[in-house]
């Protein structure tokens, strides 16, 4: 039972070498025909990143879909903003009789054009004006709001497995709430977050600092769901467990529906 703990302990290391693996080869070629990426350290992260989510994404989606059908499915409508869109896989999620525009917000341009494939084969396009692709981070209220033309542009925001990773998060959270999100507008997010056991929370931030180093920022030791509560001003709070999920695991999942207050 000792053994089996440890194990569970220690089997991110098999995540964080395959990374290294499908990672290491594309990037050396990149700096090879681009050196100045020594000197620009965003840029360098971006591309090993957009090689680790390429090939992790679809596994992660297809684990992913069941919670993701549940908090998205339903309930995003109107303006939707993707917060940290990816590759653009929560797409297959939205509803479009309920969705009018499609804001995907990810810094990392190489994986715009699979946002645009993606986005597309649904209907969605820049050309007709319901498709919107954001560079910025979602710390970046203003260029947000400046894009989209106005305060509180947008009816849904959604955030899947991308809060972990943003600068500054509890600012953030409350920044896209406040400032982008509309009245009556919904919050919907599916999360890896801080664990309650306290035991395995200690191995979450032992863990983080490598962790962030290989996926862009992303910590296991962030309490998202309690993060977007304290922001307050809320008609309605549903936070929700991953069906089956134990407790007793480095990625503990929480989903969420806030409806914000008219």
């Amino acid at each position: 039972m000792a053994l089996s703990k440890l194990l569970r302990r220690f089997g991110l290391l098999i995540d964080l070498s395959l990374a290294f693996k499908v990672a290491v080869w594309p990037t050396i070629i990149r700096l090879f025909r681009e050196p100045s990426l020594l000197f620009r350290p965003k840029a360098l992260s971006h591309t090993i990143m957009f090689h680790v989510w390429t090939f992790f994404a679809p596994y992660v989606d297809e684990n992913s879909a069941v919670e993701k059908a549940k908090v998205i499915t339903p309930y995003a409508h109107g303006v939707v903003l993707d917060v940290g869109a990816g590759h653009g896989h929560n797409i297959k999620y939205l509803d479009r009789a309920r969705v009018t525009k499609y804001v995907a917000l990810e810094p990392n341009v190489l994986m715009h054009p699979d946002i645009r494939r993606t986005a597309d084969a649904v209907g969605l396009n820049e050309a007709d004006g319901n498709l919107i692709i954001l560079a910025c981070g979602a710390e970046d209220t203003a260029s947000i709001l400046t894009s989209l033309g106005g305060y509180q542009p947008v009816d849904t925001i959604v955030s899947t497995l991308t809060l972990c990773s943003v600068p500054e998060p509890q600012r953030t959270i409350k920044a896209l709430v406040n400032d982008v999100l509309k009245p009556s507008g919904e919050f919907l997010f599916f999360e890896h977050v801080q664990n309650p056991l306290p035991h395995i929370a200690r191995w979450q931030r032992f863990w983080s600092p490598l962790w962030s180093k290989v996926f862009d920022g992303c910590r296991l030791d962030c309490p998202t769901h309690v993060w977007v509560q304290q922001v307050g001003g809320w008609e309605k709070e549903e936070v929700w467990a991953r069906d089956g999920e134990s407790e007793d695991h480095l990625f503990l999942h929480r989903s969420g529906r806030f409806v914000k207050n008219a």
